[in-house]
């Protein structure tokens, strides 16, 4: 996960907002009010829901944020959190203990995990084949141009 979250008072103006993505090169923000998660708003959020109702920068985030928003407990196990992104669709969890918000854990950082358990099992096949000589190349023609 990414720790900490991005997060913004609900009375953030949505110009404010997609500053904030580009400062932190995030795709999301969470909206928070007196410390409480209230909603999420996501680049896309952006990109179709403020530019298709004509709205304003200025206006408040909380009139395009997601909410409720579908989290996961810093102690949730990784195979609940897969569960969870397979059966809600999101791309993007909070991370919660308790009532507080301590980072992000995104479809990307699990497709991270996924390639690093990938190299861990297969290095040792890797290198293994890497420490044989290549054989001789072969001197036969392409299928396609021997004759039949």
């Amino acid at each position: 996960m990414s720790s900490p979250a991005v997060a913004v008072p609900d009375r953030t103006s949505i110009g404010e907002v997609a500053r904030q993505m580009d400062d932190y090169g995030v795709g999301s923000v969470l909206v928070t009010a007196g410390g409480a998660l209230r909603g999420i708003v996501t680049d896309r959020d952006l990109a179709v829901r403020v530019l298709t109702r004509g709205l304003d920068a200025d206006q408040s985030v909380d009139t395009v944020m997601t909410s409720p928003v579908i989290t996961v407990d810093a102690t949730t196990d990784i195979r609940e959190a897969y569960r969870i992104f397979r059966t809600s669709g999101v791309r993007r969890l909070p991370v919660l203990e308790g009532h507080r918000v301590v980072g992000m854990l995104t479809v990307d950082d699990m497709l991270m995990d996924v390639f690093q358990r990938v190299a861990d099992l297969l290095g040792p096949v890797a290198w293994s084949v890497l420490e044989e000589p290549p054989g001789p190349p072969s001197t036969a023609p392409p299928p396609h141009d021997r004759e039949t």
